[in-house]
């Protein structure tokens, strides 16, 4: 196992502003700098915070999610969970987990417990399960995109027939298919009302912003930005946070206000946390970075 270490140093001015006439430096606490909190890892993924602010991530390649208190320190949640990557808490405490090491969506609570919610569409494997995001009625929405991993026994080809975005019922019963158009769906968020959601095409380049209708199918399909992304997430102003080279900012109108430089080769995922939660968390590469921020993240659940 790798030796994981954890810190405190300032890496990076905080905020690089898009253009003159956008200087969002308010939503940056003042004078914070980008911090590289934990490193040692092989590929971090998948930040969510519990209610109390605490922030889980995934280390994938080592098949482990690990948890940052908000006391700062580190520690390990689980050491099996499936190759998780994405997670997401639902309304129970539970934790949601993208697993793709047999391409499942599970649903693991405190203890470590886990309950396979999805395997199949169709009677067909599902490509891999990627990111995903609980909506406030408990429904999950989930990005379902092909990486053929190395450490598949199962066939790596293509089960279905595209690479979807699935809509998992409230009562857990019920899997459809969403989104079928785009060619990668990456990175996904919802608003806090329920009412917006955002999904990331990476394979083109592009994310697109949706009307949740009640029935959980979406409607009006818009392009957002002309970026896709990782993983990302929402704060309380309805600004947009994308990952891939740093942390690209939105407001919620779509237009481009800031870009958070990260030293990493890539950064894979962001979410909000911390006791007051608005801390930002980022996974990136080998390592776990925090940035200090005015703003709060959105409310969930």
């Amino acid at each position: 196992m790798k030796k994981i270490l954890f810190f405190c140093i300032a890496l990076l001015p905080a905020w690089l502003p898009a253009s003159g006439k956008d200087h969002p430096k308010r939503l940056v606490a003042k004078g914070a700098q980008v911090e590289k909190r934990a490193e040692g890892f092989a590929f971090t993924e998948g930040p969510a915070a519990d209610k109390k602010g605490n922030v889980y991530f995934t280390d994938q390649p080592n098949n482990r999610i690990l948890i940052w208190t908000t006391e700062g320190k580190l520690s390990v949640f689980h050491e099996n969970p499936g190759r998780a990557n994405g997670l997401y808490f639902d309304r129970n405490g539970c934790l949601i987990a993208c697993s793709d090491m047999d391409n499942e969506l599970w649903s693991i609570d405190m203890d470590g417990h886990h309950t396979v919610l999805v395997n199949a569409f169709e009677e067909k494997r599902l490509n891999g399960p990627n990111d995903l995001w609980v909506h406030p009625n408990g429904a999950i929405y989930f990005t379902d995109p092909l990486y053929v991993r190395k450490y598949w026994t199962h066939n790596p080809t293509m089960q279905q027939k595209g690479e979807y975005v699935y809509y998992l019922s409230p009562d857990r019963k019920t899997l459809t298919a969403v989104e079928t158009t785009l060619q990668k769906p990456n990175g996904i968020i919802g608003s806090p009302d329920g009412k917006r959601l955002y999904v990331a095409d990476i394979g083109d380049k592009k994310t697109y912003l949706y009307d949740v209708l009640p029935d959980g199918s979406l409607s009006g399909r818009k392009l957002f930005a002309p970026m896709g992304s990782d993983g990302m997430t929402i704060d309380r102003k309805g600004n947009i946070y994308l990952t891939g080279k740093g942390v690209t900012i939105f407001s919620p109108q779509g237009e481009q206000i800031g870009h958070i430089a990260v030293d990493a080769n890539w950064t894979a995922n962001v979410c909000f946390g911390g006791k007051d939660m608005k801390t930002l968390f980022i996974t990136a590469s080998q390592y776990l970075f925090s940035l200090r921020m005015n703003v709060r993240g959105a409310k969930q659940h």
